[in-house]
């Protein structure tokens, strides 16, 4: 899975609550994703089982919007979803022009 920006905000969507549900225009407006964005990556981390859906049954309170069409990570996507978030963020910490904090001054630095 290459982790894009946009995945890694979804991602983090997800995680805030891994047993929540989550319909699609929740996640837009959660991730500050585009449907066009959304929709098709949703349909890519259901075909590798990262992601289950499921439609809403018909509500009667509803005032006649259509089902929505949940969405939560399963357990393995919860799993992929840490790894991969924990490695960008190491892998952040650690890019070139970072600077890593090692408890201990630069050498040549004022103590």
């Amino acid at each position: 899975m290459k982790l894009t920006n946009v995945l890694e905000r979804v991602l983090r969507v997800f995680l805030e609550d891994p047993q929540a549900d989550r319909y699609g225009y929740d996640l837009m407006k959660a991730a500050k994703v585009a449907s066009g964005t959304l929709y098709p990556m949703l349909a890519r981390l259901q075909d590798e089982g990262l992601v289950t859906s499921a439609w809403e049954q018909a509500r009667p309170d509803a005032g006649g919007r259509p089902p929505r069409k949940y969405y939560r990570l399963t357990g393995e996507g919860v799993r992929v979803a840490r790894l991969e978030l924990a490695q960008a963020s190491l892998d952040h910490s650690t890019a070139p022009g970072t600077r890593r904090t090692t408890g201990r001054p630069a050498t040549g630095s004022a103590q």
